[in-house]
């Protein structure tokens, strides 16, 4: 349980940690042990600790990785994402019943969303869940305080975001097809794209380097791999 003297009170961060399954997008959710409830991977910053780190911290702890994407998109103050009730019920299910918890209190919470290759990662749940497990964009259970509304927000950051950052590269192995990028655009903006068309743009955007062809037996359909003229981790704050 955390321990108030060690973390700022009325400040947390909440990670919308996005992964690509080769169709579909899928965000990592926690079960709060014996509660039925859902939520995204959060935490609390520690005293002596930068927002950031914290962020990248409990990102570590959930999935198992660093030096991945992670980006700082928006701040979630508004009074109805106070539910005193909901945080009472999990803490009650962890075994503390306690009306005056400093958990209970109302929290403004610093939204993050990370990009990971889906493949990487063994999900590890926290001290108060059950589970830590991925669900399919379209397939999200009811989430507790306003976590539908931090996922909606983060999706509409990514496709934003989706050239100027290089987003599928930090989704995809550090070489794809041209398939492969394209179901990424895909699952990102909800909607098919035309073949023709999206490969002629990606291949004039500058942005990918073409390497040799993946053969799989069948030379006359082999086709080429490609990556990204830049694989570095854009991190802001």
């Amino acid at each position: 349980m955390p321990d108030r003297s060690t973390f700022l009170n009325h400040i947390a961060y909440d990670s919308v940690i996005i992964g690509f399954s080769g169709d579909k997008l899928k965000i990592l959710l926690m079960e709060y042990h014996n509660t039925g409830l859902f939520a995204l991977p959060g935490g609390f910053v520690g005293v002596n600790e930068d927002l950031n780190d914290a962020a990248r911290r409990g990102l570590e702890e959930r999935t198992g990785l660093t030096h991945i994407y992670l980006e700082q998109f928006y701040t979630f103050g508004n009074v109805s994402r106070h539910q005193p009730e909901t945080m009472y019920t999990i803490l009650k299910a962890n075994g503390v019943d306690d009306r005056e918890h400093w958990l209970l209190g109302r929290f403004i919470s610093v939204a993050y969303y990370a990009l990971i290759n889906y493949k990487n990662v063994v999900p590890q749940p926290d001290a108060l869940s059950d589970s830590c497990t991925w669900y399919s964009i379209d397939e999200l259970p009811e989430l507790i305080f306003e976590h539908s509304a931090i996922v909606n927000k983060a999706i509409e950051t990514l496709r934003a975001n989706l050239d100027r950052k290089l987003v599928g590269m930090n989704l995809l192995p550090e070489k794809f097809t041209m398939k492969d990028l394209q179901q990424v655009y895909e699952a990102i903006l909800g909607k098919k794209l035309h073949r023709t068309a999206f490969q002629r743009e990606m291949l004039g955007s500058g942005m990918l380097i073409r390497h040799d062809k993946q053969y799989n037996g069948k030379a006359h359909k082999a086709p080429f791999l490609y990556s990204f003229r830049e694989r570095t981790l854009n991190q802001t704050g």
